[in-house]
């Protein structure tokens, strides 16, 4: 699947279709897909005989050059588009971009790793332009779909809890709203896009969770197939993310989602720290206390910084896998380097937080007010300064 055939006479066929108003536009996020890119457009053209359609392959920037590959089937064949995306990641807000970025009236979102059969589009496109139907996806759990080309039978499981959790989110009852297979009319996704949150991976749940009035859904069976190559995009923060969406879509709007991910991550690390000044204390700094070696004082003073040093790592770590996943740091370099500017961070929110219960303090504020108000400011303080210069760009 790896090199693209095409004829003189295909060619002529796509460039005389391609002068007919566009029909279809087929959203393909992408991360480390190179291999699979032009099987998969060769695909298309055989599934989409007759429509007039253009794919879009959005790239988070992958470093196997997967958006070269994009390009170069680009210059021989007019329909295929790429969009590489630098300094961001995430699997539902490139969709969001891609689907955002065509004029076609009715847009797909599929992946690229060959699970999904291109040869459904043709149906599905037929449903959505007869009028009668919204939304069009295909299902892993309809009856007549299969999932024993997968291989995953934990993956399936894990996709049937939350599936469950999903109809209960949408008031949709779907076999399948974990899909990342759906087709609808592109003005039907630009009329709330902007009400999108694009966070985690399932943008078909955020769709059906914020579109106001009820679609109408034509549910197609899947055979889902195994990946052709290349590794998948859900990893081992898949559960997480699909949280993080329903915590956005029910309370981002009140509390910014990664600041609260952020604040549980801190209030994670209180806890990490007070467990390592424990360990320090009675295991292992014991003897030194207990036969003299070192004063009471000194001795909590180093177990202390140790704890101290113990759950900013931690913080670090949770924040970079979870908090800041589209922005994950990676290598030894990077990852050293952010760990020190997260210490600086977290040293700077840690002064803002004792200066203004101290000032607030001084003012008469009684001290619960005055600690819980220092904390406030320290978090968002460290927050700020985190996302700017530990996951952000200067």
């Amino acid at each position: 699947m790896g090199r693209m055939n095409i004829t003189r006479s295909d060619l002529a066929q796509a460039v005389d279709v391609a002068a007919q108003p566009l029909e279809l536009a087929i959203v393909l996020p992408t991360f480390n897909e190179r291999g699979n890119v032009a099987g998969m457009v060769e695909r298309l053209d055989a599934a989409l005989k007759g429509v007039v359609w253009e794919a879009i392959f959005v790239d988070d920037n992958s470093p196997d050059g997967t958006s070269d590959e994009a390009r170069r089937l680009s210059l021989k064949d007019p329909r295929v588009r790429c969009i590489q995306r630098i300094g961001r990641r995430g699997l539902a807000s490139a969709a969001i971009e891609g689907m955002c970025s065509t004029a076609a009236p009715v847009v797909a979102v599929m992946d690229a790793d060959h699970q999904h059969d291109p040869e459904l589009l043709p149906q599905m496109l037929k449903a959505v332009q007869s009028g009668d139907y919204d939304l069009a996806y295909a299902s892993r759990f309809a009856e007549g779909a299969s999932t024993e080309a997968w291989g995953r039978p934990d993956r399936v499981k894990a996709s049937g809890i939350a599936n469950r959790i999903a109809n209960k989110v949408t008031g949709v009852e779907l076999t399948d709203p974990m899909s990342g297979y759906f087709m609808l009319r592109t003005e039907t996704l630009r009329a709330d896009a902007h009400r999108l949150s694009g966070v985690g991976f399932k943008i078909l749940l955020d769709i059906l969770a914020t579109v106001d009035r009820p679609l109408r859904v034509k549910e197609f069976p899947l055979h889902f197939a195994a990946r052709a190559e290349g590794e998948s995009k859900l990893d081992q923060t898949v559960v997480f993310e699909f949280l993080i969406g329903l915590y956005d879509k029910w309370l981002g709007r009140i509390i910014p989602t990664r600041f609260a991910l952020f604040g549980t991550v801190g209030a994670m690390g209180v806890v990490v720290q007070l467990a390592a000044l424990w360990m320090m204390l009675h295991v292992v700094f014991r003897e030194r206390f207990v036969y003299g070696n070192w004063s009471e004082s000194a001795t909590f003073n180093v177990a202390n910084t140790i704890a101290a040093v113990v759950a900013m790592t931690f913080n670090f770590v949770l924040n970079n896998e979870l908090t800041y996943s589209d922005k994950r740091l990676r290598g030894f370099v990077p990852l050293m380097r952010g760990w020190a500017q997260f210490g600086v961070t977290c040293s700077l929110g840690l002064l803002t937080n004792i200066g203004s219960a101290a000032m607030l303090k001084t003012m008469g504020f009684h001290d619960v007010v005055a600690v819980v108000t220092g904390i406030i400011l320290g978090s968002v303080w460290n927050f700020a300064l985190s996302s700017k210069f530990v996951w952000g760009k200067y």
